[in-house]
């Protein structure tokens, strides 16, 4: 009996000892559902511990992708802009030429949900965007994707303030950023800008201290992801800034008002601009003038940054 006993508490601790690989990869983020919506174009659902729940990614794989199975591929992250529920992965796919622009460029562009009002932030009290952008999401799409270390990233409004902020706060991880009305400085003329971000992220439901706290009693927090803070750490990053000023523009329909938005937005930027050249900075910038806050002007601006983008990491 005593042999016995040994015997079964010695396979309980084998299969113990077995089944931990697998269940500490299925305690991480993974992969529920992959589909081909085409030649290049894939879509993701991932589970993401960082976030709490399923997350929304869309892929455009390089043109060589399936014809060279063993090559890791250069990687552009575009990061989405605020407001559009959770599907915001499928706007650059949905609503810019991005597929047809990429068609003869070896690259894997990576486009991740990040919530209507994440800020590509782990939150003080909330879901990790950050987290799971840079960490969880990386690893699958290393191993899963074949995604290479030469990375660059991109973004509109929101997301232009997360691939500045990215950039910035993690040195080394990629080559060039560029933002096209982005969110550069939230804390510009103070409330002004302050103001922005906790009404856009009250908007939706949440504490608007939840994401960085109070602008004057967590000052250090609100710097520690503010781009125009961080402008020295974004040296040997290739940076590209884009903005109109809120003037109606070319690309505008006609009757089209002036856009306290763009002009807000666009008065960061070019404060970003300084500071960077200040800070050593190497910076393009394409402050075209009369432009609202609109996706035609972003795709535009993705065509002009392009090059740079794909240079710095090619």
């Amino acid at each position: 009996m005593r042999l016995k006993g040994f015997l079964l508490a010695l396979v309980l601790v084998f299969s113990t000892v077995l089944t931990l690989p697998a269940a500490a990869e299925r305690a991480g983020a993974y992969i529920v559902s992959r589909q081909r919506l085409d030649d290049r174009l894939v879509e993701l659902t991932v589970h993401s511990p960082a976030v709490g729940h399923d997350v929304g990614v869309r892929l455009l794989l390089p043109p060589d992708y399936d014809r060279t199975p063993h090559k890791r591929w250069p990687t552009l992250y575009l990061l989405h802009g605020c407001c559009d529920g959770d599907t915001g992965y499928r706007s650059w796919t949905d609503k810019t030429d991005v597929e047809e622009l990429s068609a003869r460029t070896n690259v894997l562009i990576v486009m991740p949900e990040a919530g209507p009002t994440g800020f590509y932030s782990d939150w003080l009290d909330g879901p990790a965007w950050e987290t799971f952008h840079l960490t969880e999401l990386r690893r699958i799409v290393e191993r899963e994707y074949r995604s290479g270390s030469h990375r660059a990233v991109a973004g509109l409004s929101m997301g232009g303030f997360g691939a500045l902020s990215y950039a910035a706060r993690h040195p080394g991880f990629f080559r060039a950023a560029a933002s096209y009305s982005g969110v550069a400085h939230p804390t510009y003329q103070g409330a002004r800008s302050t103001d922005l971000v906790l009404g856009i992220v009250s908007a939706y439901g949440h504490d608007p201290f939840a994401l960085w706290g109070d602008p004057v009693a967590d000052a250090r927090v609100w710097a520690a992801h503010n781009p125009y803070e961080l402008a020295r750490k974004l040296r040997g990053v290739k940076v590209y800034l884009s903005t109109g000023n809120g003037d109606p523009g070319p690309l505008d329909p006609p009757g089209a008002g002036h856009d306290g938005l763009e002009e807000l937005l666009g008065e960061q930027t070019v404060a970003v601009a300084d500071r960077l050249r200040d800070k050593g900075v190497s910076v393009r910038t394409d402050f075209y003038g009369p432009g609202r806050h609109a996706w035609p002007y972003w795709e535009r601006a993705l065509h002009r940054s392009f090059p740079m983008l794909m240079n710095s990491i090619m």
